[in-house]
C-alpha cells in the first residue's frame, strides 16, 4: 500500500497545509537508481579531530567518487582535516558558506579524552545547516571497546550519542547520520560501509553503530557494478516481499540465487527465479530432514555457496495468556531454530566457502519488545544473541550479521488497521515507512566481499525508530 500521507505533503498545497497544521512533513527519500550510479555527488566536506586514523583513507574514498571534495580549514583543533589529500580543497568553515552539502564526513578516532570532543562542536556547528537533502552525516570513530583508558573509552562512547541526536535533528531532511567504530590497525577496512552510508543505498539506515574489526582475509577486489559477480546465495522467504527484493538485489549485484520458499508458494517462488536467472527450491525449513535437503540441493548445485540471508519468517500474534503453544513453537521454530541447523549443517559439510557471507533478519521488536509478540520477540532477539556468538568463532574469513527492519511497506503492514499503520509510518526520524529494498540493500552491503570486517553486528533499518535502542 503506498503512503498518500507523504505523496500529499511533498505537493505545493499539502505542503502548506502540514506547516499550518504543525504535521511531519517528509521528504521523499532518494534511493540507488542504477548500477553505475556513483556512491555520492555534490559537495562533500570532511573533517578530522588531532590525531585522526583514518582521514587519509576516506580522503582516498570520497577522492574516487565525482564529488567535490573539501576540508575543513580555520579552525585550530580540525588541522588534521587537510590530511584528506590533494583532491580535497581547503575550506574556511570560519567564513561565509555558501555550499549546500550531500554528506558531511567527520574522522574523530583521533579523541582521546572528553575535552577533544569540543572538535565534533567545531566541524559541525558552521556546517550543518548547510546539509541539502537526503544528505548524509557520517562520523568515524575507535571501537570503546578497545580503548585502553577510561577517558578514551568514554570520549569514543559518546560518539553514539552526538550521532544519533544529529540524525533525529536533520531527519526532517530525509537525511541520515551514522557512526562507524574502527579498531585499531582496520582503517584500510572501512571502503564498502563508507560508500554504504554514503550513497543512496543506505536512504532509510540511519542512527546506526557499525563496528569494524581486523578480517581474517584480505579485501578482495571487486567489480563496483557487480561485487557479487561469480557468488552463490541462498535466500530464505524470497517468494514474495522482503525476500523477494533481498533475492532481486543480491541478483543485481551478480550473484546466482537460489530462492527458497515453501511448497505452497512455488508458484511465486519460480517467478521470483525465473525472473532473476536463479534457482527455485521448495523446502519447510522447519521440517526435520530440511538442513540435509539444502545441503544436498547445494552439493548438487557445485561446490558450495558464498552467501546466506535467513529471511523466512512468521508472526503467531496474541498477547501471552491467549497464545495457544503451537504459535510460540512456530514462530521459535522458523524464526530463530532453522538458522541454527542450517547454519550448522552447512558448515559441518564445508559448503560455505572462504570469506562467505551468514545474514540474519532480526527485528526492531527484538530490541524493544512489542505488544502480543512475546513469541516473536524472542526468536528475533534470540538472533541477535546468535549473531553475536557466532561471529565470535567462525573462521576463513566467513562473517555473520543481522539487519532489524522496522516498519516496512509490505503486504503485512498494509493489513494493520489504519491508526497502528500511520503511527508505524510516522514515528521514526524520517517519518515514513521504509521499503523491501532497504532491507535488501543492507544486506548487500553487508555480502560485499569488501566488508570482511564487519561481523557480529546488528543495524537497525527503521529510519531511526522512536523506539528501541
Amino acid at each position: 500500500m503506498s503512503d498518500l500521507y507523504l505523496k500529499l505533503v511533498n505537493t505545493p498545497v499539502g505542503k502548506s497545509a502540514a506547516h499550518t497544521l504543525g504535521l511531519p512533513a517528509p521528504v521523499v527519500l532518494k534511493r540507488w537508481q542504477r548500477t553505475d550510479q556513483p556512491f555520492i555527488e555534490g559537495d562533500v566536506l570532511v573533517g578530522a579531530a588531532e590525531g585522526a586514523r583514518a582521514i587519509q583513507t576516506l580522503g582516498s574514498i570520497l577522492g574516487a567518487s565525482p564529488a567535490r571534495v573539501f576540508h575543513a580549514s580555520g579552525a585550530e583543533r580540525l588541522m588534521d582535516s587537510a590530511k584528506a589529500g590533494s583532491k580535497a580543497k581547503p575550506l574556511d568553515i570560519a567564513g561565509q558558506i555558501e555550499h549546500k552539502f550531500s554528506a558531511l564526513v567527520f574522522d574523530a578516532s583521533g579523541i582521546k579524552d572528553t575535552t577533544e570532543l569540543r572538535a565534533l562542536y567545531d566541524f559541525f556547528h558552521p556546517v550543518i545547516r548547510k546539509l541539502d537533502r537526503n544528505s548524509r552525516v557520517l562520523v568515524v570513530g575507535q571501537d570503546p571497546h578497545t580503548c585502553r583508558k577510561p577517558a578514551h573509552a568514554a570520549s569514543q562512547q559518546a560518539l553514539e550519542g552526538f550521532v544519533r541526536s544529529v540524525g533525529k535533528e536533520i531527519g526532517k531532511k530525509g537525511a541520515t547520520a551514522n557512526l562507524i567504530w574502527i579498531a585499531p590497525n582496520a582503517e584500510e577496512r572501512i571502503d564498502s560501509s563508507v560508500r554504504f552510508f554514503l550513497s543512496p543505498r543506505s536512504a532509510y539506515v540511519s542512527g546506526q553503530v557499525v563496528k569494524i574489526g581486523k578480517a581474517d582475509t584480505g579485501n578482495s577486489a571487486t567489480n563496483p557494478v557487480a561485487p557479487l559477480a561469480g557468488k552463490v546465495a541462498l535466500v530464505t522467504g524470497a517468494s514474495r516481499g522482503i525476500g523477494e527484493s533481498i533475492a532481486e538485489t543480491l541478483a543485481r549485484d551478480g550473484a546466482t540465487v537460489i530462492a527458497l520458499d515453501i511448497p505452497a508458494a512455488m508458484t511465486d517462488l519460480e517467478t521470483v527465479a525465473r525472473r532473476i536467472g536463479g534457482k527455485p527450491l521448495a523446502c519447510d525449513i522447519t521440517e526435520a530432514n530440511s538442513p540435509k535437503l539444502i545441503a544436498e540441493f547445494i552439493e548438487d548445485l557445485g561446490n558450495g555457496i558464498d552467501l546466506i540471508v535467513h529471511n523466512a519468517g512468521v508472526t503467531r500474534d496474541k498477547t501471552l495468556g491467549n497464545m495457544p503453544e503451537h504459535f510460540w513453537d512456530m514462530a521459535i521454530a522458523v524464526n530463530l531454530t532453522a538458522e541454527e541447523l542450517i547454519d550448522e549443517e552447512l558448515l559441518k559439510r564445508n559448503l560455505i566457502r572462504e570469506n562467505g557471507r551468514i545474514v540474519c533478519v532480526s527485528s526492531i521488536s527484538g530490541i524493544a519488545g512489542n505488544f502480543g509478540q512475546t513469541n516473536y520477540s524472542t526468536s528475533k532477539c534470540g538472533v541477535i544473541g546468535y549473531v553475536e556468538a557466532m561471529a565470535r568463532s567462525l573462521k576463513n574469513g566467513i562473517t555473520i550479521n543481522a539487519v532489524a527492519p522496522g516498519f516496512i511497506e509490505t503486504q503485512m503492514t498494509a493489513a494493520m488497521p489504519l491508526t497502528i499503520r500511520e503511527a508505524g509510518r510516522r514515528m521514526n526520524s524520517l517519518s515514513q515507512g521504509g521499503l523491501p529494498v532497504d532491507v535488501a540493500e543492507t544486506i548487500a552491503w553487508y555480502c560485499n566481499p569488501q566488508s570482511s570486517g564487519v561481523s557480529g553486528n546488528v543495524v537497525r533499518v527503521c529510519g531511526q525508530s522512536l523506539i528501541g535502542k
